[in-house]
């Protein structure tokens, strides 16, 4: 058997002299080089002569110049799947389906990279490998891809990490554990257990199977208990059990369906007015689809593409009288130039967000709390794709409508505040982001760079019939903003900045400040 690019006509057995350029893209399949080999012949097992390896590579040499001129035709007569022992053939056929697609060798070579990215996206091999053999001689111009597989000694994956929010003041220890593979539909099950310091709690048990039997996209369920503390800035706790269910996932779209049933409480009994009627039970039935389009060359530190996000969300799904029903709907933008000098590049991006109740009377009515929008922070809006949301400088829910508690603690020690912010139904956020290397080479080998940066952003009520009191002038004229300069530190995992910012603009009761920051952020 030979490589992708090895595959002359007919194809010879194990051809040693390649062309620089095929070679690499052979590599580049099988994510590591062919081992070198003894020239054996692969029918009789009798060793070959030094003859027949030349005539192997004047073949093979002829036919890279072929492929360098013009397509070379090829179709592919059958999928040989090897070393599964516990995983369905057709599980695997299903990832590789784009290998049968190919009429020229060329096509085959790069539907051969797509397929193997698609089998170990599965996470159940340990190793995959694929081949080009000869087709039957009597089927002249045809060849049998042939898929090595090893699948996984350890079925079980443990994970454990903890994760800080620095401007939030909070940290969390998470643990998962993945059982993978057990039924042989590259079907992977998984338990998940999260404890923050801010005692908001979430344990999940989940599954999901790739694409099989004519499913034109993977599916996925999980089901979920989780606590949420929003006591320190809006006065209440959040508690909800619910199913989550992926029903589309491709690379542009994602269709998925959430039913929890949502419980909103007020331990402290110092709640506003607007939070105290919201307290209670509600059953959220939403419908959320997404559509992503990333071009952009990195989403820690991108210097040159762009991106667009559109999630559009409709709650309501359900007969019940308590079920919340709410239209949301985000977009965001990004777009990346690079400038030429010391690897620089200007990140700018726009985000916004509207949500409204719908049904009788829907004008009049109030949004629900948890799905308006809430900004602030001080986590990097470069890498927080998805909507608007981060405002550099301004603390977690630190900015927007807000109303006094029903009983003022006015002791800063305690770090507690004295009003309550209860979210907007329209946001808007902008920012631009100048990175850039620094001369020192020690810094340029570690991918530590400088950035300044500026944003801005506001957000406002329109439920309630406050709509009638909305005009652009009186929004732009509110717009909160804020300058900044920093180091920035890219991990494999997260961006670590530490920044200087300087607040431009802030209304009255926001909760920001000028200083030093130091934020972790993870790409969304």
């Amino acid at each position: 058997m030979a490589n992708p690019t090895e595959k002359p006509e007919p194809i010879p057995s194990k051809p040693k002299l390649e062309p620089k350029d095929e070679r690499e893209e052979l590599e580049d399949i099988n994510g590591e080089e062919e081992e070198e080999e003894e020239y054996e012949d692969e029918d009789d097992g009798k060793p070959r002569t030094r003859e027949d390896a030349i005539a192997d590579r004047i073949k093979a040499e002829s036919l890279f110049r072929r492929m360098r001129e013009t397509p070379v035709a090829v179709r592919v007569h059958d999928v040989i799947v090897k070393g599964n022992e516990k995983t369905k053939d057709h599980v695997i056929e299903a990832e590789v389906d784009v290998l049968r697609q190919a009429t020229t060798l060329q096509e085959l070579l790069k539907a051969s990279n797509v397929a193997n990215f698609n089998l170990k996206a599965l996470d159940i091999f340990d190793a995959v490998k694929i081949t080009l053999d000869s087709g039957p001689p009597e089927l002249p111009g045809t060849t049998n891809v042939v898929i090595d597989v090893v699948e996984s000694k350890s079925p079980f994956i443990g994970q454990v990490g903890t994760f800080t929010k620095a401007e939030a003041k909070s940290s969390s220890l998470e643990g998962s554990l993945k059982y993978k593979n057990i039924f042989g539909y590259g079907d992977i099950w998984d338990g998940s257990l999260a404890y923050g310091c801010d005692h908001s709690t979430e344990v999940g048990l989940g599954m999901s199977l790739p694409r099989f039997r004519g499913r034109p996209t993977p599916f996925t369920s999980r089901v979920y208990l989780s606590t949420q503390d929003w006591l320190k800035f809006s006065s209440y706790k959040e508690r909800a059990l619910g199913l989550s269910l992926g029903l589309i996932a491709s690379k542009y779209h994602e269709l998925a369906y959430n039913i929890a049933w949502r419980n909103l409480i007020d331990p402290s009994q110092t709640a506003s007015r607007s939070i105290r009627r919201q307290l209670g039970h509600n059953l959220v039935s939403a419908l959320k689809y997404t559509f992503k389009f990333d071009q952009r060359n990195s989403s820690l530190r991108p210097t040159r593409g762009y991106s667009f996000i559109s999630t559009s969300q409709i709650g309501g799904l359900a007969p019940d009288s308590r079920t919340l029903r709410f239209l949301r709907q985000e977009i965001d933008l990004r777009y990346a130039v690079p400038l030429g000098f010391y690897r620089a590049a200007l990140n700018f991006g726009v985000a916004g967000g509207i949500t409204f109740p719908w049904g009788s009377e829907y004008k009049s009515k109030a949004s629900c709390i948890p799905e308006r929008f809430f900004l602030g922070g001080n986590i990097s809006p470069v890498c927080s794709l998805g909507g608007p949301s981060a405002l550099w400088g301004f603390k977690t829910r630190g900015l927007g409508p807000n109303e006094p508690r029903r009983e003022v603690q006015d002791d800063e020690s305690c770090d507690t505040y004295e009003r309550d912010f209860v979210g907007g139904d329209v946001a808007v956020t902008a920012f631009a982001d100048l990175s850039f290397d620094f001369p020192l080479k020690w810094f340029r080998d570690r991918g530590i760079h400088g950035h300044v940066f500026a944003c801005a952003g506001n957000m406002a009520e329109l439920s309630e019939n406050k709509y009638r009191n909305f005009t652009a002038s009186k929004f732009l004229q509110k717009f909160r903003s804020s300058v900044g300069a920093g180091i920035v530190v890219p991990t494999s995992l997260f961006r670590m900045e530490l920044n200087y910012c300087h607040i431009l603009k802030k209304q009255e009761h926001d909760r920001a400040k000028s200083g030093f920051f130091m934020t972790f952020s993870t790409s969304s």
